[in-house]
């Protein structure tokens, strides 16, 4: 049986990884607007990972036999001016997420919740991941973006992203 905080703090990153979904989903608008259809590729696939994220959240809820609660999405805020700005919020995001799994895992730990901090283990290597390819972009974006046949190199390699489903096995 799960104690109610970490209960608690599952049922709200259900929510964030929503949220994450549609903030990468506004990313790739924005993208779309400015004609970087690659841009906006990688950030579609990001959105369905984070949605793939909330779906592993809730089976994991559901296979301990705890009800999930579904909450409001908010409407993601980010000001987007220029093509580097969505690459900042992005791994700004990242790394909020990051946070909020170390404070689950953290009150995994503190009530000796061994099974959560084993599910828990996959999404703290896949967020250096997501940090690191974010930090990643940007630096791409610092090399190229200002470079015309730059950018256009990096819209078609970002273009090339396919999606491929989490492997967690829960």
């Amino acid at each position: 049986m799960l104690n109610e905080k970490v209960i608690e703090l599952l049922n709200a990153q259900v929510n964030k990884e929503f949220y994450s979904a549609y903030l990468y989903l506004q990313f790739a608008n924005f993208y779309v607007d400015q004609g970087l259809s690659g841009f906006a590729n990688w950030y579609k696939i990001q959105a369905q990972e984070e949605r793939d994220h909330a779906l592993l959240f809730i089976q994991y809820l559901q296979n301990n036999d705890v009800s999930v609660t579904l909450e409001a999405i908010d409407k993601p805020d980010a000001v987007l001016q220029n093509n580097m700005d969505p690459l900042k919020a992005g791994l700004k995001h990242e790394q909020y997420v990051t946070s909020l799994i170390h404070t689950i895992y953290d009150a995994a730990y503190a009530v000796k919740d061994f099974r959560t901090m084993q599910f828990l283990d996959w999404f703290v290597k896949e967020q250096g991941e997501e940090e690191t390819n974010a930090s990643d972009l940007i630096k791409k974006m610092e090399l190229f973006g200002s470079d015309p046949k730059g950018l256009y190199m990096l819209d078609q390699e970002l273009g090339g992203r396919v999606y491929s489903a989490p492997s967690l096995v829960l």
